[in-house]
């Protein structure tokens, strides 16, 4: 068979292909069906998108994806190579009410804010989107009635956990105090899942929650400014790696393709109405020991780790510091296993950063 191109970035190719080859997911439950995406110009509602329409091209499924989003000329310009393959692209403001005549057997709720200075200078908005947003999708999936939906949700909806039981599972939670500005992002996750189990046991939504670590990989686009960016930024650069904290935070990650399988495994197998983490155990790392790995494995870039705190840190709207290591044990119950370790993450982000941002075109990938 012809190998399909949906991406000039080869890294995001490769990942592509290992979702559509995984046999983790029974592929065929999409045969002939319709998947609605929100937040699908994300990093992960782009590439679920992509490696939906891959598998739906390799497997013959005749599925059909709706990306719905907010700027239709973006989503053309990111998505624009799938659209001959089955995907539909969808203006939605997930704000109203949703009037979609399209058929929608399975809906990937992914719309958010997702920026940490968002949380702190638009709280409000960063709740309502949360609330009324989900409460729209979850109508839409009543109407529909759907064969399944999952809500991606967070790790910060654990909220500060105790240290000394750092280890946390689904029925596991932490202190959220919801006064605090920072917490609209937290606290608004918390809310919206309640919404999620509220349909599933009032209507038989067949919803599920994902709560994902921090997840990050090839395609990250160049206007990303999350810490994983900044920390590749400075060692494909040689400058130092600046810590406005002590580093002590530490959780757990996710390589972009390991948490699009877990997504469409809990989409699949999970149980309506309960949440699923999905994370890298292996992983597990303080912002600190995770720059100081990679000054370790670059020596040649010449960057050091070196501190610079504000008396002001909450500004920036960083979350509270915490230990948690996110246990994935119930969704590796359901057949789902990551492959890429932290090193591999940074490894696979730098090579696509080099392929695919300006500023480093100049740089050959190793």
């Amino acid at each position: 068979m012809e190998m399909i191109r949906l991406t000039q970035d080869d890294i995001l190719q490769q990942d592509l292909e290992r979702i559509a080859a995984s046999e983790m997911i029974n592929w065929e439950q999409f045969k002939n069906k319709s998947i609605l995406v929100t937040g699908a110009t994300g990093l992960i509602g782009s590439q679920m998108v992509q490696a939906l329409i891959l598998a739906g091209i390799q497997r013959n499924l005749g599925l059909t994806v709706l990306a719905a989003v907010r700027n239709e000329k973006k989503a053309e310009k990111m998505l624009g190579a799938c659209l001959p393959y089955g995907l539909k692209i969808v203006t939605i403001d997930i704000m109203k009410p949703i009037v979609l005549a399209d058929p929608v057997d399975y809906i990937l709720h992914g719309a958010s804010v997702t920026t940490s200075k968002d949380f702190v200078d638009h709280p409000a908005e960063t709740i309502l989107t949360a609330l009324k947003g989900t409460e729209h999708l979850l109508e839409l999936a009543r109407e529909k009635k759907v064969q399944g939906m999952v809500y991606l949700s967070s790790m910060e909806a654990y909220g500060v956990v105790d240290p000394e039981h750092y280890v946390v599972r689904e029925t596991d939670y932490g202190y959220i105090d919801p006064l605090q500005v920072r917490s609209s992002y937290s606290e608004s996750k918390r809310m919206a899942e309640g919404l999620c189990g509220a349909y599933a046991h009032e209507y038989q939504v067949p919803v599920k929650i994902v709560r994902l670590a921090q997840t990050f990989g090839a395609g990250a686009p160049e206007t990303e400014n999350r810490v994983f960016v900044q920390f590749a930024r400075s060692i494909m650069t040689g400058t130092d790696i600046v810590l406005h904290t002590d580093g002590s935070k530490a959780h757990c990650y996710c390589y972009t393709a390991d948490a699009v399988l877990g997504l469409l495994t809990v989409l699949l197998k999970g149980t309506p109405g309960e949440a699923y983490n999905v994370s890298n155990e292996s992983t597990f790392s303080s912002i600190r020991e995770m720059a100081e790995m990679l000054v370790q494995n670059y020596p040649e870039s010449g960057s050091k780790l070196v501190f610079d705190i504000p008396e002001d840190a909450n500004k920036f709207g960083y979350a509270p510091t915490s230990r948690m290591l996110v246990n994935a044990e119930k969704l590796s119950g359901l057949g789902w296993k990551p492959e890429i370790s932290l090193e591999g993450m940074f490894e696979r982000l730098m090579a696509s950063m080099r392929q695919m941002w300006k500023e480093f075109a100049h740089l050959e990938i190793e």
